[in-house]
């Protein structure tokens, strides 16, 4: 029989400045654009209209600068602080970190050959963290949980842990929607992307 974990709402930082640019990111950070200020506004509305802080809602985040950013955004909309959490981090992405996906390409071209699968090609970087590694990192986060939360998180991670707490393999994992500026509600075995 699957876990069952307490009911969550899960969202990646709005974009950064390396995300515009197509430069990986992983354990570096860079600053929200002007879009991912608005993103992550948009994702605190979400959550105000879905009265979080007065349903009890804990919100957790990564501590890393982007997120950081897109929480306090978020929690300044929904009158709540967040707890920052280092399970949550963004895969570490070794030497790939910093380069344009243009570099990644000419580098590690067979694990760029993969690029299409969702993020099953990340975990070809033989620098990087592993899907075990990640899949942990989550799985233990969700089973710290005592009572519903909200997460402020990264793409991949976003990714693993949804997929997680629905019971899914990488493939099923590299299947789930991204994106930023929504906001996924994951209760009663399943997920909805919600929008503004």
């Amino acid at each position: 029989m699957a876990k069952t974990y307490p009911e969550i709402y899960v969202l990646r930082h709005g974009e950064t400045e390396w995300n515009r640019e197509g430069r990986y990111q992983g354990s570096l950070n860079s600053p929200l654009t002007d879009m991912g200020q608005t993103q992550a506004a948009t994702q605190g509305e979400i959550l105000r209209a879905q009265d979080v802080g007065g349903r009890g809602f804990d919100i957790f985040s990564s501590p890393q600068g982007r997120v950081k950013q897109t929480a306090d955004i978020v929690c300044g909309i929904v009158g709540q602080d967040h707890k920052p959490d280092p399970r949550l981090c963004e895969l570490r992405q070794g030497a790939w970190e910093g380069l344009l996906e243009t570099e990644i390409a000419l580098g590690w071209p067979a694990a760029y050959a993969k690029r299409g699968q969702g993020i099953i090609w990340y975990f070809d970087n033989p620098t990087g963290e592993s899907f075990v590694q990640v899949q942990q990192r989550a799985r233990e986060f969700l089973e710290s949980l005592s009572g519903p939360a909200v997460i402020v998180t990264h793409g991949v991670t976003s990714h693993v842990l949804r997929g997680v707490w629905l019971g899914l393999d990488l493939a099923g994992m590299a299947a789930l929607q991204g994106g930023q500026g929504c906001v996924y509600h994951l209760r009663e075995g399943r997920q909805v992307r919600l929008t503004g």
